[in-house]
């Protein structure tokens, strides 16, 4: 729970702050960027909502926040709409399932919905009001894991709704050990006609990323936009296997076509393929000359 008595400084008077517990995951800028932004090297509200969409993304963002570092100064009483607002969505049938993880760091998770079956992308929270939503949604056929780090609920996820686990043979720990589908190699495996698992070793050894419809890249910590940088980027402060794999990885990637990049940390980003190439050529070329 947040703790007025924590509220940071840097928060501007009003409603809705930011206490000291917050790990600066970056979920609250990229939900509610009107409200929240960076103070040091933590988040803050520098804006009070003032509208009705402000308002909701806000709340959005503090439900999703991992480690419930975002509050009110007054209670809610909007909370049960907003959690019927989850999981929000993106584009078609893909949706931002919230309720982000502190064990992964705040990553964040995605739900595809597919009358074939459900695909849950990353482990969220196993929180109540979610797993009630997702039930209502058709529930889980699989739950992709792209590498080790944002895994979360996985076992939770799995004993509610029976879904079949899949991870890289390489990101197998102690904790996924009983994962149902663990894939190796770095040849591309076609889960189904409009699902695609590539090998991107890098991050880490067995990272993996989805391709969706050869729309939706679900990149985990593979790819994300930086706003700094106005380009597709991969994080080489976070690189724990191999830069130099990394670099070949992402250069195998740009043979793929898609529109959006959906990544576990970092921003979102939709383009038309054409500039979506281009966007992947300019990060090759970038990630070759750091």
């Amino acid at each position: 729970m947040p703790h007025l008595t924590q509220r940071r400084p840097e928060n501007v008077s009003g409603d809705f702050y930011v206490d000291s517990t917050c790990i600066d995951c970056d979920t609250c800028r990229w939900m509610a960027s009107a409200v929240f932004h960076e103070a040091g090297d933590q988040s803050a509200v520098f804006h009070q909502p003032t509208n009705e969409i402000e308002r909701l993304q806000a709340m959005q963002a503090l439900l999703a926040c991992p480690t419930a570092s975002i509050g009110t100064v007054e209670k809610p009483a909007d909370v049960k709409a907003v959690q019927q607002s989850f999981p929000i969505a993106i584009a078609e049938n893909v949706f931002h399932c919230g309720y982000h993880a502190e064990s992964s760091f705040g990553a964040a998770s995605y739900l595809i919905q597919r009358p074939e079956g459900n695909v849950l992308v990353d482990s969220p929270r196993f929180a109540p009001p979610l797993v009630k939503r997702l039930e209502d949604l058709g529930g889980i056929r699989y739950l992709y894991l792209t590498h080790r780090d944002d895994v979360a609920d996985h076992e939770k996820f799995h004993q509610h709704f029976g879904c079949d686990r899949i991870l890289h043979k390489d990101e197998i720990n102690a904790g996924t050990r009983n994962v149902e589908i663990q894939l190796t190699g770095i040849e591309p495996f076609e889960l189904a006609s409009d699902l695609l698992i590539i090998p991107v070793p890098g991050h880490t050894k067995g990272h993996t990323v989805l391709l969706y419809n050869e729309a939706f890249l679900f990149s985990g910590d593979h790819l994300a936009w930086s706003d700094d940088r106005q380009q597709l980027i991969a994080f080489r402060s976070v690189c724990w296997y191999s830069w130099t794999e990394q670099t070949k990885s992402m250069q195998r990637l740009a043979d793929y076509p898609f529109e959006w990049v959906l990544p576990g940390h970092g921003r979102r980003f939709h383009s038309d393929r054409l500039t979506m190439q281009h966007q992947m050529q300019q990060c090759v070329t970038w990630m070759q000359g750091v």
